[in-house]
């Protein structure tokens, strides 16, 4: 019997294939620091090629690094663009696409895809970042921290080296908002400024003691020329306590008279202004509660010609993420978080109907490669970021790139899984589900339930590079996550229903969801369920721990609020506290005390891993120290994990060995080991 070549080849193929599915493995924290994050993605001008920025972790070196890569869409060849110690990010092409501008070393380069050495463009004392080319070509906008009371280059650079020299380092303080998120602001503002495409010439657009872009509550697009060149929109926030403002608001710097002019007059936050293709039109996103980060975003239609304002999205009860102009000039393309996803829809300038074009994905990054086909990047909790391509006409879907696919052909990742009850208040609320690697629905598992922060956030179908699922479930434990009330993606009355009530709702939606897990997956270990939380999730398992009757072994709580007068004297964003607990702490009527999990320590009883970074200044980390307090002198079993080089995050990739590593051995502990 004669066998051909090619069926002893495809037998071989089959076998192999075989034989490697069998070798996969759990995820390890050595493959998952392995993973290579897909960054930043910007289409070229000839729609043939797409910049992308790729980060890659070094465990041993404790760093993460980042480079360009551009993908070539007509025959899907890659090339390695930047290379070095230090990282390259955020790039631009130029209208021609013969360069690529990016931030390098605190300066903007830009380099010929041509190919040779790449050129500083800025050598601006303060740095620069952030590029924006004009239509032509001829001029760029950067961004830079500087001294608003210098004139020019020459006084900050004085100030700058005063201040490094000097050998007393403390500050004198006279408003808020001293300290942002994980730094200080040192008197020092963001400014906009402009300046030849060589670099030469610079002048600073938004001069004054004001931050532009924005120091919080911006978009990442809030500075942009307009199509003719002619002038430049910009956000910045005029109000007198900025800490206590969520108004940021859309001005024109006209490049030809220097003329400065409030576009936006709306009290709360406007943001994210981008002109239509023929510049008729600026369309930006809008909240309408003053103080309300969490507001629906609008999306907004300025009529340059006619100076009006037009709200396209009225009676849509989704907010706006991302926008970006179809190539007619006719509809815009946005996206949406939608039930753990999110969803593009586009409306039409004329008709205003709200249509969807393609929902039950994870994407962002939404661009238009021509006027039949958009590129975006797209993930799921089995799939970090990737490159895909979309055709709106026959609704095919194709993924360009595989950054990630050797390793992850090596592991078991299991799929994120749906489902939904009843929850606070009658109404629906839906959850999410992973189980251990290599399932087995014969056998009992013990839990984990993770709660998300925000409040107004959301647990999605992602690769989360923190709080990732597989990584929870890796080491033989079912996963599950509640979209409680204050969720983003299920209309603004959901979301709304979070603030005012930290500890109701929400942990009415925490409750029925475990007792609903526990009753519908006969897998689960009732006996053997801990939770996990970060930020608002972090306050939520302080809250848990206060109430004798939970269902959890043992908890962990990742920069978690614990007492809230003294975190609202510590935070630095006030509006926040000021919204959700109804005034400050002295107005009457405020619900500080109310929702604070230190009036519930008596009750602490459950044991407890704190992890807190010194460097967080949104949730100061005396909160951690009071918690731990609270529990060590009542004998409660509990750990510290303490970051002094860390702040709301852990990102040194040796740190976040530990943080698992510290987390995986709590769950062990109280889990698994009788």
């Amino acid at each position: 019997m004669r066998v051909s070549l090619n069926y002893i080849l495809l037998v071989l193929l089959i076998s192999s294939i075989l034989l490697f599915a069998g070798d996969k493995r759990a995820i390890k924290f050595e493959d998952f620091y392995a993973m290579q994050r897909l960054g930043d993605i910007v289409i070229s001008p000839n729609a043939n090629s797409i910049a992308y920025t790729v980060a890659v972790p070094d465990i041993e070196e404790n760093k993460i690094n980042t480079d360009i890569w551009i993908l070539n869409l007509n025959n899907l060849e890659i090339i390695r663009f930047t290379e070095g110690d230090k990282s390259s990010s955020a790039p631009v092409w130029s209208p021609d696409g013969k360069y690529i501008y990016y931030n390098f070393d605190g300066q903007i380069w830009k380099k010929a895809l041509a190919g040779g050495d790449a050129v500083q463009v800025t050598n601006f004392a303060p740095g620069a970042a952030g590029t924006v080319v004009s239509s032509d070509g001829l001029k760029i906008l950067f961004t830079a921290d500087v001294y608003p009371e210098c004139p020019d280059e020459a006084c900050n650079k004085m100030k700058m080296d005063e201040a490094e020299n000097s050998k007393v380092k403390a500050r004198i303080i006279d408003q808020l908002l001293y300290r942002h998120w994980n730094q200080w602001k040192e008197g020092r503002r963001s400014h906009v400024f402009w300046a030849d495409a060589n670099g030469g010439n610079v002048s600073d657009l938004t001069p004054g003691d004001y931050d532009s872009p924005p120091v919080s509550l911006g978009s990442s697009h809030d500075y942009t020329f307009s199509p003719d060149g002619k002038e430049v929109c910009f956000v910045r926030n005029t109000d007198e306590i900025v800490a206590a403002s969520t108004n940021n608001d859309l001005f024109i710097h006209n490049l030809t008279s220097g003329l400065i002019t409030r576009l936006t007059e709306n009290k709360a936050n406007d943001n994210n202004p981008n002109y239509s293709p023929d510049g008729k039109y600026i369309v930006f996103l809008s909240m309408s509660r003053p103080g309300f980060e969490a507001d629906k975003y609008r999306l907004m239609l300025y009529d340059r010609t006619r100076k009006t304002f037009d709200d396209l999205t009225q009676n849509f009860n989704l907010s706006i993420n991302a926008i970006v102009w179809h190539p007619n000039g006719k509809e815009i393309y946005f996206t949406v978080s939608e039930r753990g996803t999110a969803s593009i829809y586009k409306v039409g300038l004329k008709d205003k109907k709200i249509k969807p074009i393609l929902k039950g994905h994870n994407l962002s990054g939404l661009q238009f490669l021509n006027k039949n086909e958009i590129i975006f990047k797209k993930q799921t909790a089995s799939l970090p970021y990737e490159i895909f391509k979309y055709n709106l006409k026959d609704k095919s879907l194709k993924q360009l790139t595989q950054i990630n696919t050797k390793l992850l052909t090596q592991l078991e990742l299991p799929a994120l899984e749906s489902f939904e009850f009843v929850g606070a208040k009658g109404d629906k609320v839906q959850g999410f589900l992973i189980k251990p690697p290599f399932f087995d629905p014969n056998k009992k598992y013990p839990t984990v339930q993770l709660i998300h922060g925000g409040p107004q956030g959301s647990w999605d179908d992602d690769f989360h590079y923190r709080w990732n699922y597989q990584m929870f479930a890796a080491p033989g434990y079912v996963v599950y996550m509640i979209n409680f009330h204050g969720s983003t993606g299920y209309g603004q009355d959901f979301t709304d229903a979070v603030s005012k009530d930290w500890g109701g709702a929400p942990y009415d939606d925490i409750k029925l969801g475990t007792e609903y897990v526990i009753k519908n997956y006969p897998f689960i270990d009732a006996e053997n369920i801990g939770a996990a939380g970060a930020s608002y999730g972090g306050f939520m398992i302080n809250w848990i721990a206060g109430d004798p009757d939970h269902p959890y072994k043992c908890l962990v709580s990742h920069d978690g609020v614990y007492e809230q007068v003294s975190m609202y004297g510590a935070t630095e964003e006030l509006w926040f506290p000021e919204w959700e607990f109804n005034g400050t702490p002295w107005d009457e009527g405020s619900l500080y005390q109310k929702w604070s999990p230190a009036t519930r320590a008596a009750n602490f009883k459950t044991p407890i891993l704190i992890i807190h970074g010194e460097n967080d200044y949104r949730v100061p980390y005396t909160q951690g120290l009071q918690f731990f307090t609270a529990l060590q002198r009542q004998g409660v079993p509990s750990r510290l994990l303490f970051f002094p080089d860390e702040d709301h995050f852990v990102r040194k990739p040796q740190n976040a060995q530990l943080w698992w590593k510290t987390v995986h051995d709590w769950f062990e502990k109280y889990l698994k080991e009788q």
